[in-house]
């Protein structure tokens, strides 16, 4: 059974299309990468899949549901999205701002328990901030931030993880740790994930699937070994990529002009 699957979606922003006629199936299980160019949709196609924009045309369905027939509580506790930024409005200390994460599910004016906040540690823990909980979340780097919005999510517990960019701001130790743990967690219930990256080498690494923006008519999907060649990432970016065979696997180079 599909988790999320997108039938003829056509998405658009401020009069520019994203997708025409999207067919995409996310199988539990799986882990998809979206690259595309600055400016391809990315985010905007991310933010569809959540429910937070509306689209033109097609439909998404969620564990073979409308999404839009989905209660927001009920689908907030099975569907997580990473925004690309966080914007910290009030102030806070790191455990309170990773307790949002239970949020769906409390009933209305219900108080957080004890195992909730034992959740919270526990991710705070997942990303290495379990001595930073008392900390204001304005005294944070860049990296701990991001780090401590993926631990929210964690909280959240949702099937299906739809990240933004999510080793923005992260050095080389925590974007391969933290991709690592979210492809555990993502297993660990039987979910999957979704992923806007910049970078194809980690699409090789930690992808199953992959999706290529090259246009609104010109979305390629599939396996990634089949998609993410050479040819394919020049195409996309209009500029030479090398693609190079390692013990550890494939690995992709730019080229020169």
């Amino acid at each position: 059974m599909s988790l999320l699957e997108a039938k003829s979606l056509t998405v658009s922003i401020a009069g520019n299309p994203v997708c025409n006629g999207l067919n995409v199936k996310i199988q539990r299980g799986e882990c998809w990468g979206i690259l595309g160019s600055n400016g391809a949709g990315k985010t905007t196609l991310l933010h569809t899949f959540a429910g937070l924009r509306p689209t033109d045309e097609g439909q998404i369905y969620f564990s073979n549901k409308l999404l839009g027939e989905w209660p927001r509580k009920l689908l907030s506790q099975k569907l997580g999205l990473l925004l690309q930024d966080s914007n910290d409005i009030f102030p806070s200390t790191v455990l309170d701002t990773v307790m949002i994460g239970r949020h769906p599910h409390l009933k209305f004016w219900e108080i957080e328990s004890q195992s909730d906040f034992e959740l919270a540690r526990e991710a705070l823990a997942d990303v290495s901030l379990e001595d930073a909980q008392d900390r204001q979340i304005n005294t944070l780097s860049g990296g701990e931030r991001r780090r401590l919005a993926i631990a929210t999510l964690l909280v959240q517990n949702p099937e299906l993880f739809l990240l933004d960019e999510p080793t923005n701001h992260l050095d080389m130790r925590y974007q391969i740790t933290l991709l690592e743990m979210l492809a555990r967690k993502a297993d660990a219930r039987d979910g999957a994930l979704c992923m806007v990256l910049h970078d194809a080498n980690l699409a090789t690494r930690y992808c199953t699937h992959i999706m290529l923006m090259i246009g609104p008519d010109d979305i390629m999907t599939g396996q990634v070994d089949e998609v993410l060649t050479d040819e394919n990432l020049a195409r996309l970016y209009q500029f030479p990529i090398k693609a190079i065979e390692t013990d550890a696997g494939r690995i992709f180079l730019p080229g020169s002009l």
